[in-house]
């Protein structure tokens, strides 16, 4: 997660004819609308019955697929501010940046903690209802948010003692970059994610093996939870990708100068939108109780619950 959800916005007009700049933004709009149509539906699904609110697997669900609309919006306006706009203030572009970070870190740590109610779940089913009640869950959410804040706003607090106060009354490209230059900022954000980037990868192979080696022997709700893991390790897998993004980024404009804002392009589409296209799957699609709902919704059909 070492690039901002900013910085696959960063293209340079002059390198995209008019028509490709079009071509673009719609693909990204259409891309950006499907999913945040799929998961209003989810949402809405969830909103409209208790069976949902009253299980924290399906509340930290709902957090997942919440948290990637935020992060998805935020994106997709940035991507087209870039296009339309190009420099924005920075007291704006710092908002926007923030809320971008933010929501792109809860997103490994919500998968990380789905995980472990999985295994709850599985491995402990005696102590499932009493460890993972309605209020814990809650309480889970809110530290995630905590976390995240933690990690992002110091960034804020550091530009503010860096930087002059007329760098606040210009305008920039919103980058992470532009928006907070300094760099210890770059060096406190490395150490920042190698850190959750191993304890997130330990929780989740802890849990897939504990998991896969209670599946041997049990229930098929045991190997749907280890399938269900595997997806959460694939999504992170993907997040994980923008940790490595600099150093890809800077041998791909490198190699292919000429055509750097189309692999800049195919990176923000792979790295950034797919992985919010996997929450729906796992839980919207895959489990039978929430399909059964959702299809009432995602179709429009009207009938009675």
């Amino acid at each position: 997660m070492n690039l901002s959800s900013a910085n696959v916005t960063v293209f340079i007009r002059s390198q995209d004819s008019f028509s490709k700049a079009v071509t673009k933004n719609v693909i990204v709009i259409v891309i950006g609308i499907s999913i945040n149509y799929i998961n209003a539906s989810i949402f809405h699904t969830f909103s409209k019955h208790q069976i949902f609110y009253k299980n924290p697997r399906y509340i930290l669900f709902v957090h997942l697929v919440v948290n990637d609309m935020i992060q998805v919006t935020i994106t997709i306006a940035l991507f087209i501010i870039s296009y339309i706009v190009y420099k924005i203030t920075v007291p704006l572009c710092c908002a926007l940046i923030l809320l971008a970070l933010i929501a792109t870190e809860n997103t490994p740590l919500n998968l990380a903690c789905m995980a472990v109610e999985c295994y709850i779940a599985i491995c402990m089913p005696l102590h499932h209802v009493r460890i993972c009640t309605i209020r814990r869950t809650l309480v889970l959410i809110s530290f995630i948010w905590i976390t995240s804040m933690s990690s992002v706003l110091p960034d804020l607090f550091i530009t503010f003692t860096t930087e002059p106060l007329d760098f606040f009354s210009t305008k920039v490209f919103c980058l992470r970059e532009t928006a907070f230059p300094s760099p210890i900022i770059m060096k406190k954000r490395d150490v920042m994610y190698s850190v959750f980037l191993v304890i997130i990868w330990l929780v989740i192979f802890y849990t897939y093996f504990r998991i896969l080696f209670t599946a041997k022997t049990a229930s098929k709700d045991a190997r749907k939870a280890r399938n269900t893991i595997l997806l959460h390790g694939f999504q992170l897998l993907l997040c994980m990708a923008t940790y490595a993004g600099p150093s890809i980024l800077n041998l791909l404009r490198q190699w292919f100068p000429q055509n750097y804002t189309d692999h800049l392009f195919a990176y923000y589409i792979l790295i950034q939108i797919l992985p919010r296209s996997i929450s729906p799957v796992i839980y919207g699609i895959r489990d039978n109780t929430f399909r059964r709902y959702l299809k009432r919704y995602l179709l429009c059909k009207v009938t009675l619950s």
